[in-house]
């Protein structure tokens, strides 16, 4: 789809206008250091600013610079995302930085194609900080991004299909200006937010309201356009609750893969239909090298994730007479219980 140059001067000249008396006064607007506008950029993939800010600063005040990060250990870098949540970013933004120590010379590269080298950084991210950062011609396109164009230019392509994914990329690239394409982006980005919104969208207080296709025929609630969702799948885990001298025994995550490297009771993910005791005592076997009786089934906890849901079946056990587990094994650790409680404050 190509836009005709007039309505794409019209577009960039409205939101630049209106960003620039409607931007919020944020931290890392404030900057145009690459490493900083990177951090800030990763937290707040999923994440609400105002959790942000906080996180923004103490992070800063112990990595101020990106050498600070790389050379840091990943327990110091964890410990002081925890509670931001999904852990990966944090790991992977460390990574990235040694990486950029060791390969670029200590500097972030301004290229997109570069960026999405670095681990963490997909193509929206890679955009943002080449935009933001370096100022290079480089288009965003994150949810708020494809409401706005999916109701300026009225699409009516299925918003979550590959055709769409590549159609909304292609208008962006086309809008984001030679020059501001960083304000112009985040601009964009702010409008979906404040503005063009899921539900009832704010039409009389948006800059684009009198170029936008779907406000002109009345179908800006029904933009975007979304098929059927399709059901999360769901997994079951059951895990043992071990406890000795007023502690409980934690195991370490895989550092690859969900919640990488985090602390969790010992046990897994186990198929519909299997049964809990019998797998749970064989895991625990498996993976510590204890024998265990499985007692009874304590908690049951619900969570969803982005994309799929658990149910985490938490079983109170006990070790086998003959068992006299070492206090330290391999990524497990005893915890003092009184410690846990005070984590959940």
């Amino acid at each position: 789809m190509q836009v005709h140059p007039s309505r794409r001067k019209a577009i960039t000249k409205r939101i630049l206008s209106w960003y620039a008396n409607n931007a919020r006064d944020l931290p890392w607007r404030r900057t145009s250091d690459p490493y900083r506008i990177w951090v800030s950029e990763i937290m707040l993939q999923q994440t609400r600013v105002e959790a942000v800010l906080s996180y923004y600063e103490r992070w800063l005040n112990v990595f101020p610079t990106l050498a600070e990060l790389a050379a840091a250990s990943q327990q110091r870098v964890l410990q002081l995302w925890e509670g931001l949540g999904y852990y990966s970013r944090a790991r992977n933004l460390h990574s990235a930085a040694q990486v950029v120590c060791a390969e670029h010379g200590g500097r972030l590269p301004n290229a997109v194609e570069d960026l999405q080298q670095l681990a963490g950084i997909g193509r929206y991210t890679a955009g943002a900080i080449a935009s933001i950062a370096f100022g290079e011609r480089a288009p965003v396109v994150d949810g708020n991004v494809k409401r706005v164009l999916a109701r300026v230019f009225n699409l009516e392509v299925d918003i979550r299909s590959t055709a769409a994914e590549k159609l909304l990329w292609g208008i962006a690239a086309q809008l984001v200006p030679a020059e501001s394409a960083g304000e112009f982006n985040q601009a964009l980005m702010k409008l979906g937010a404040r503005i063009c919104i899921p539900k009832l969208p704010r039409c009389k207080q948006c800059p684009l309201k009198r170029i936008c296709h779907a406000q002109k025929v009345g179908l800006q609630s029904e933009r975007p356009v979304r098929g059927e969702k399709a059901a999360l799948p769901s997994n079951i885990e059951v895990v043992a609750v071990l406890r000795r001298n007023g502690c409980v025994l934690l195991t370490q995550r895989p550092t690859d893969g969900l919640l990488g490297g985090m602390w969790r009771f010992p046990g897994g993910r186990i198929k519909a239909g299997k049964s809990s005791i019998s797998f749970l005592r064989n895991e625990i076997a498996r993976i510590l090298g204890m024998q265990v009786k499985v007692g009874a089934r304590i908690q049951t906890v619900e969570h969803t994730y982005t994309h799929f849901k658990v149910t985490v079946h938490a079983h109170e056990c006990t070790l086998s007479p003959i068992a006299s587990p070492p206090d330290t094994m391999p990524n497990s650790h005893w915890a003092r219980s009184a410690d846990l409680a005070q984590w959940e404050k």
